[in-house]
């Protein structure tokens, strides 16, 4: 368990590290929608009722049970607003939360609590939404061989945030974009010619990235094996041609689910002995976790 938990931890690391330079901007751009269009806290006009010198004290609970994500997005508003402000963590990105558990402290001006207030909330209320619904994937997943893994249909502005939520809930990334990795589909096979044709053309462009080619039958599978694909994605296949399918493929190439995959058919889905599946509804049809920020003058903490 703890090498288990040490790999997930690295691999986290290992894509924040990766992405460091994208929560920057996302933040900004969140700021900026708020405040009209520019990152300026005189901007929020309701905070400006409050004295100048007025300082706070808030606590972020969280009122439902699930997995925490969101720290360096958080820590990234209040820097941009002005790093006034000094936190208190309690938890860390992948941390299991309960019920009225505090996820931080922040205590600093009260005019600049309150405008970061909503843009921090969002943040994290949205990312550990994902954590938490790919939690709930993923223990339905003990016990099988099958890894999940999410897709590009991610919120516009969001995918690479969404992506690291996937691997706090215990999930795994799909190519984060286009130039990652090849995923040859239906229309890319009609305009080369021929699955052999495509997996063979995109081992000649780029002999060091993954080729993934998406099969809508048997003999599409047969084609693709063939050819020398790494990974296949068996696109809407029934139960028993996934069971067919791993049988005729023998390890020789790595197998994926997508299509039809819902809490009815995912454990199902699993036990067939494919590798992978993926769901594009964990990045898509985000819930966000319920988080309440809870205010007090300074002077009272």
């Amino acid at each position: 368990m703890t090498t288990r938990r040490y790999d997930a931890d690295s691999r986290r690391a290992a894509l924040l590290e990766r992405i460091k330079d994208d929560i920057p901007p996302a933040v900004a751009l969140a700021l900026r929608e708020d405040l009209g269009g520019e990152i300026d806290v005189s901007r929020d006009i309701t905070a400006s009722l409050l004295p100048e010198d007025a300082r706070s004290h808030a606590v972020v609970i969280t009122r439902e049970p699930g997995i925490f994500c969101g720290k360096r997005w958080v820590e990234e508003v209040f820097i941009q607003l002005g790093n006034k402000t000094q936190m208190i963590w309690h938890v860390e990105d992948g941390d299991a939360i309960v019920a009225n558990q505090p996820l931080f402290e922040v205590t600093g001006p009260s005019s600049l609590i309150l405008t970061a207030e909503r843009t921090a909330l969002n943040f994290v209320q949205t990312l550990s939404g994902v954590a938490t619904e790919v939690s709930r994937y993923v223990a339905m997943l003990e016990g099988t061989k099958t890894q999940l893994l999410d897709t590009r249909k991610t919120l516009p502005g969001l995918r690479t945030a969404l992506k690291y939520a996937v691997l706090c809930g215990g999930g795994a990334n799909h190519r984060l974009g286009l130039s990652d990795a090849f995923l040859i589909k239906e229309n890319h096979i009609i305009a080369t010619g021929s699955v052999r044709q495509a997996v063979e053309k995109a081992f000649w462009l780029h002999p060091d990235v993954p080729v993934e080619v998406e099969v809508e039958s048997l003999d599409e599978l047969s084609q693709a094996i063939e050819a020398g694909a790494d990974i296949i994605m068996l696109d809407n296949f029934s139960v028993e041609q996934m069971r067919e399918a791993v049988r005729l493929t023998n390890g020789r190439a790595l197998l994926e689910v997508s299509g039809n995959v819902t809490d009815e058919t995912l454990r199902t889905f699993a036990e067939t002995g494919v590798d992978y599946i993926s769901v594009g509804a964990l990045t898509k049809h985000v819930r966000a976790l319920d988080l309440s920020m809870r205010f007090r003058p300074a002077a009272a903490h």
